[in-house]
């Protein structure tokens, strides 16, 4: 894995679940961070102060990603505080109600799209002039989903149909920041539990069920994710890039 010391990452979410498992593993590897949060001040201070403790520069930046002046805002907040951006990890994302076809409006569509696509367009399009400037290239990484693959469990149209548009996003994306140097990939998580996305939309019952299809035989752990998303940053001079790494225990084999 490249040497991330010094280096300056950009975590959207980061203050709970996946993304904090993210934020803490940068920061272990040496990375100055700028921890995004939306929900939790207070988790998202704890992870600022768990990064400092480790000696890296780290602070917390507020912003509601769906609200264009908001992530506008942020991205610049955040690259004047770490002096540019060379690594940008777009972590948002949620489901928030599982909806079928026939329950399904228009506010709803375009709130979960908002969501999971508007948020990381908006974000990588404001960092892109500090992610352009980086001579030694630079790393997006994105968070799709199993569910973006193969469609998710029912009920949940709507966010697979945004997590397949995150990973057309990410090919599409990398064939056209590859010449500027900046490479662009994805992850697709499968059942990850510890994160507030499976306490809010998966049963005990429903994750049993999922565990019993999963080869390896257990769900993920948001460090499982971290540990790949890490290393998908880390490849400076990498030769990876318009990739999706499945994260599902072998439930899909892309």
């Amino acid at each position: 894995m490249g040497n991330l010391k010094g280096k300056k990452a950009l975590v959207t979410g980061a203050e709970q679940g996946i993304g904090q498992a993210v934020a803490k593993l940068l920061a272990e590897n040496g990375c100055d961070l700028a921890i995004h949060y939306f929900a939790s001040r207070e988790l998202a201070e704890e992870n600022a102060k768990f990064a400092r403790s480790k000696g890296v520069r780290a602070d917390i930046f507020h912003a509601d990603l769906t609200d264009e002046k908001a992530a506008v805002s942020m991205v610049k907040s955040a690259a004047e505080f770490l002096g540019g951006i060379e690594i940008l990890i777009n972590n948002v994302g949620d489901l928030l109600k599982r909806k079928y076809l026939s329950e399904i409006d228009m506010d709803f569509w375009k709130k979960v799209y908002d969501i999971n696509v508007s948020s990381a367009m908006l974000v990588t399009r404001e960092a892109l002039p500090y992610l352009e400037k980086n001579t030694g290239g630079a790393s997006i990484v994105n968070l799709a989903s199993l569910a973006g693959r193969k469609g998710g469990h029912p009920g949940s149209l709507v966010y697979s149909t945004c997590k397949g548009a995150v990973l057309t996003w990410t090919r599409a994306l990398s064939n056209e920041l590859a010449p500027k140097g900046i490479r662009v990939n994805a992850v697709a998580p499968g059942l990850i539990l510890g994160t507030r996305f499976h306490a809010a939309h998966t049963t005990k019952e429903s994750a049993d069920e999922t565990i019993r299809g999963i080869p390896l035989g257990r769900a993920g752990a948001p460090e499982d994710v971290a540990r790949t998303i890490v290393f998908l940053a880390s490849e400076f001079d990498g030769f990876i890039t318009g990739a999706t790494i499945d994260i599902n225990g072998g439930v899909y084999c892309a």
